[in-house]
């Protein structure tokens, strides 16, 4: 199973002593081709931990390896191959975030809450420039749209409605600066169709509820008896509403059909009807006069 180059830095760690500092959700079509690679070939690559004294015994913390070592315990397997390094907890939650930040095919959300963590953590802009190999201005807009509390934005980003870097400039732009931040966005191939048209409705609603999302505890109310019979009178109402178009339009057509029947009764109206090339009837309109010469 540990199909690892055996290594004097390399050990083989517990499973249920690793705690992960830094935890976030996976894509689970992902996560299935790691463990089901992992059960054919073996681990290839051993995951980053560090050493933790604690009042049960030896701990450890990880850096780097959330989805192998994920991966290990939904195979059953008790220990995994780790690099062991000396770093305490700080050192180890960046060291983690600059890990995820490089990632390459890492989620636009992920590197959005990575920069965050790093700046709550004290963190300087350049500082995590530098560690992470970002731009300095990308960092320090990132930085803007979180501390400006830009849920409605973070939470677009997270479903891949827009890009990061449209949200920043959207965070950082007046009305007017929007729109020219929608134009280039466009121009650059960043947003178009379904894309853009989700975005627009996206900054319309930022617009009239705020840029934050509602914290309010969505409890389930209690019903009362007077609630729920008015509720149904309601109901009923609309449905007897309903009826009684129906039976309205039902009358409107038999009167229809039964004109019609009587009026190609009438040798020279069918005649006019037939000249002008009007003398043919909706199929449903004719089987309808049918029946009605049927019934009499």
């Amino acid at each position: 199973m540990h199909n690892v180059e055996q290594s004097p830095h390399v050990q083989l760690v517990p499973v249920d002593r690793i705690t992960v500092l830094n935890p976030r959700a996976r894509n689970r079509k992902v996560f299935r081709e790691i463990v089901a690679n992992i059960a054919a070939v073996g681990l290839k690559r051993p995951i980053t931990v560090t050493r933790r004294d604690g009042p049960e015994g030896l701990h450890y913390d990880l850096v780097c390896g959330q989805g192998r070592l994920e991966a290990f315990q939904q195979l059953g397997q008790r220990e995994i191959p780790a690099f062991v390094i000396e770093a305490d907890q700080q050192a180890c939650l960046v060291k983690s975030l600059v890990e995820n930040c490089a990632r390459r095919q890492h989620r636009a959300i992920d590197l959005v809450h990575d920069i965050g963590g790093m700046k709550e953590r004290g963190y300087a802009d350049a500082d995590i420039a530098r560690k992470t190999g970002l731009s300095l201005e990308y960092v320090k807009g990132v930085a803007r749209l979180l501390s400006r509390g830009e849920q409605r934005l973070l939470r677009a980003v997270e479903a891949g409605h827009i890009p990061v870097s449209v949200a920043v400039a959207i965070a950082d732009a007046d009305d007017q600066g929007v729109q020219e931040a929608l134009h280039q966005a466009y121009e650059q191939n960043l947003l178009r169709g379904r894309k853009l048209i989700a975005a627009k409705r996206l900054i319309e609603n930022r617009r009239r509820r705020g840029k934050g999302l509602s914290n309010r505890s969505r409890k389930r109310q209690r019903i009362s008896s007077d609630a729920l019979v008015k509720a149904y009178q309601e109901d009923t109402d609309r449905k007897r509403l309903l009826i009684r178009k129906a039976d309205a339009t039902r009358s409107r057509l038999i009167f229809i059909a039964h004109a019609m029947r009587e009026l190609l009764h009438d040798d020279r109206f069918a005649a006019i009807l037939k000249a002008e090339g009007l003398d043919s009837l909706p199929k449903k309109l004719a089987a309808r006069m049918d029946r009605q010469e049927l019934a009499q």
